[in-house]
C-alpha cells in the first residue's frame, strides 16, 4: 500500500485544535531582541523547546504577521527567558499591544546586544541559527551561545489558557 502524499483534511475546527493544544502545560518565555536601529523588541511565547545538546539548539516559533517579525527574521542574535512563577505581569505586559513592553522593567544588555531580563529562571542567549516558514508561523532555530539558570526558582506554567505557580493535583 503506498502512503498518502498529503494530510488529510482536518476533521476538527480551529477552535477544537486550539483546545486540545491547550492540555498541553508548557512554561512560558519572553523573547527579546534588537531591531535595525537599536530598538528593543519582546513578546511572550510558549512556543519553546529543545532540539539538540550538541550542538545546543532550542527553538521557538512566532506568527507570520507579528509586528515584531522583521526584528527577529533579519536580526543576528535574541534572547529566550524562561519566566520564574513570579512573572505572571510580566507574561502579560509582553502579551501585551500597544505599550512599550520595556518600560519600567529591569533589563540588561547580553553579550550579542539582545536585551536580557532580570530575575528569570532561566535565560538562553543564542545566534538565530536558521528559520522554516510552517503554516502561518515562522519556526526559529537558535544556537545556545550563553545560558544561565536560578536554580532557586520555580517556572510559570501556562495550562488551558490560564497561568499557575504549580499545577493542581
Amino acid at each position: 500500500m503506498t502512503p498518502p502524499m498529503r494530510a488529510s483534511a482536518p476533521s476538527f475546527t480551529p477552535e477544537d485544535f486550539r483546545a486540545a493544544l491547550g492540555m498541553f502545560a508548557t512554561g512560558v518565555t519572553i523573547v527579546t531582541a534588537r531591531t535595525a536601529d537599536g530598538g528593543t523588541v519582546g513578546l511572550t511565547a510558549n512556543s519553546f523547546n529543545a532540539v539538540s545538546l550538541q550542538p545546543p539548539l532550542v527553538l521557538w516559533s512566532l506568527s507570520r504577521s507579528a509586528g515584531s517579525m522583521p526584528a527577529f527574521a533579519r536580526g543576528s542574535h535574541y534572547a529566550i527567558h524562561i519566566l520564574a512563577a513570579n512573572q505572571r505581569a510580566l507574561a502579560e505586559r509582553f502579551a501585551s499591544k500597544g505599550i512599550d513592553r520595556f518600560q519600567g522593567v529591569p533589563w540588561h544588555e547580553g553579550v550579542s546586544g539582545a536585551p536580557l531580563l532580570d530575575g528569570v529562571a532561566a535565560c538562553f542567549e543564542c545566534f538565530n541559527r536558521s528559520q522554516y516558514e510552517e503554516g502561518d508561523h515562522v519556526i526559529f532555530v537558535g544556537e545556545v551561545e550563553r545560558c544561565g539558570v536560578d536554580p532557586e526558582a520555580s517556572p510559570l506554567i501556562f495550562h488551558g489558557g490560564c497561568y499557575f505557580s504549580e499545577l493542581p493535583l
